[in-house]
Order: structure tokens, then sequence, then C-alpha cells
């Protein structure tokens, strides 16, 4: 009896064992889920985040609740998921910046980026330049002798300190020696608002949204920052044509949890997302918003991450871009 009771509870205890280990992925989720998006609503990311939160709550069968934290480069965003309770309920939506290069970009992140762990790509654009309707130059030419003629006379708006399109602006500066000034904003939208409300000049940003107002006429693009044209805008040049060797910027939107999360919680998450990619549904509905897909697993998005970090803080040092 003492064998079979010892037996039994060794059972007992494998049993429960693979329960803890499978019981994260198995059960996940069973309440509602919260994605962080760290910038105001209305822009890229939050456009793209909305869309997966829906397909995420049709497959999973519980809600994806979308909560917008902008402001601090998304880093106020970032660091609220990065202290979250690390189950797979609270996750972050980001640009690349507070997982990429915030880190050379702040003196002091009150989280750690590289421990943000990854969990797929959703979409990847270009990026274009976007100028006020009534900006002086009318061709990407012109902007860039406007811009030497005037030296810290035009201003350009970004999304936040350290996201593409402040560090895209900055290349901007390095690379042709001219010097445009920056007017940080909280977000996307806020920036675009006062783009077309004509309180600043220009901004560097993903091709989706610029797209729509260059062809509600609300706004220009004069230029893309991508190395050769592209079949939606045939007849816009690159930057390199403009006369800036060298001016190559996209960017991409992509989903982390806080740190130690458990791996199979991140795997599902993973597999799901990527099936939303799969649809044939989605696929038209990214190339309506001119945006490309991307997914692929964890171990991808973590290298991509490592290989932007290198890159942008590379960008941050040769600017002299002074960590705030």
């Amino acid at each position: 009896m003492r064998t079979l009771a010892l037996t039994a509870a060794a059972c007992l205890f494998a049993l429960s064992t693979a329960l803890a280990q499978q019981g994260p992925a198995t059960d996940y989720p069973n309440r509602p889920v919260k994605i962080v998006v760290s910038t105001a609503a209305g822009g890229g990311v939050d456009t793209v985040t909305r869309l997966f939160a829906a397909g995420l709550q049709q497959r999973l069968g519980q809600s994806f609740v979308v909560e917008n934290r902008g402001g601090g480069g998304g880093n106020i965003g970032a660091e609220s998921v990065y202290t979250a309770d690390p189950d797979g309920y609270t996750l972050l939506a980001s640009q690349p910046a507070p997982i990429t290069s915030n880190i050379a970009l702040y003196k002091k992140l009150s989280f750690d980026p590289v421990a943000l762990e990854p969990v797929a790509v959703m979409t990847k654009f270009p990026n274009v330049l976007l100028v006020r309707n009534g900006f002086p130059a009318k061709t990407a030419q012109e902007f860039v002798a406007y811009v030497k003629a005037n030296p810290g006379k035009v201003n350009y708006a970004s999304q936040g300190a350290g996201t593409t399109s402040h560090l895209t602006a900055e290349l901007f500066n390095s690379l042709s020696g001219g010097k445009i000034v920056h007017v940080p904003y909280r977000g996307t939208g806020p920036a675009l608002n006062d783009i077309v409300a004509e309180h600043v000049d220009l901004i560097f940003m993903e091709l989706s949204l610029a797209y729509k107002l260059h062809e509600g006429g609300k706004a220009r693009i004069l230029a893309i920052t991508t190395d050769k044209r592209i079949d939606v805008l045939p007849a816009v040049p690159t930057m390199v044509e403009a006369g800036v060797p060298g001016l190559i910027s996209d960017t991409w939107n992509a989903v982390s949890a806080p740190p130690k999360t458990p791996a199979a919680i991140i795997a599902k998450l993973n597999k799901t997302m990527n099936d939303i990619i799969a649809e044939p549904e989605t696929r038209t509905r990214f190339r309506q918003l001119n945006l490309i897909a991307a997914g692929g697993s964890p171990e991808d998005m973590a290298k991509l991450k490592r290989e932007e970090t290198e890159r942008w803080s590379k960008v941050i040092r040769d600017a002299g871009i002074t960590p705030e």
C-alpha cells in the first residue's frame, strides 16, 4: 500500500507539472486580453493593431481590447507592458522605437527593451516625405535645395522622439547637409492634424496614411525613402534620385509581451497572428492600406529587433542626437 501511495503521489505530481506546463497555452485566453498601443489613436500602429485585435478575438474567443498609451517615443506604453504580469493578458503593439532605438536615445529607460518578448511583426511599409500643401517646394529636388538655402527655418513633425519619423529626418540632415528642426508629437494622428492645418512643414512617415492625405489633396508626397520607386506612386522619385544618396528608410510594427511570458502562450499568439495574415481578406485589406504583410516567427522578430537597434543607434550617434 505504501508503494502504491508513493507511486500515485509521483503520478499526480508528474500530471500536475505537465498541466502547469501546458495550462498557459491550452486554456489561454480565458478572459479579455489588453493590447497597449504605444502611440495615440489614429496612427498606423493603431490601425493595424485593431485589425489584428479583431482577428485574434474571432479566432481565440475572447475580447482583445486596444488601449492607446502614446508619449515618450513609445516608452510610456512599453513600460506599462514591461511591468505587467507575464501571463499573456497584457501585450504591447508598437512602432520600432520603444523596442529598438530608444535604448540609444534616452539616458535612462524604466524598462529593458531587450527583455520584452517578441511575438510577431504585423506589417512593414515604406516611408515617404509628406509636406503641407503650402510648402514652397513643389518637387523633391526643390525641397532639398530649399532646405539647404534656409537652414533652421524648416520644421518637421515626428510621432515622438526616437520614432522612425524622427530618425529618418535626422538621417536626412546628416546626409544632405541641411538643417530641419524637430517638432515631436504624441503619435501620428496629432502630427498629421498639424500637417493638414499647416502648423508644421513636413513629416517623414509611413506610406499608408500619407497616401490618403496625398490623394485627398490635403498634403503632398514629394519623395519616397526606398531604394527604388513603388508601383502605387510611379511618378514620385526616391530621395536618392532627389540628391540624397543613402537615405533609405522603412518602418514596421510588432507585438511584444512582458518578460518571461510563457513560450507556449507566445507560440499560440504567433501562430494565430500568422493565420490572420494568411487570410485573403487580410491581405486585401493590407493592399488597400498600402501595407506589406509581415508575420514570421518570434525568432525572426528578435533578429529584426537586433538589426534595427544597431542600425538606428548608429544614426543617432552619427547625427549627434543627445540622449534625453
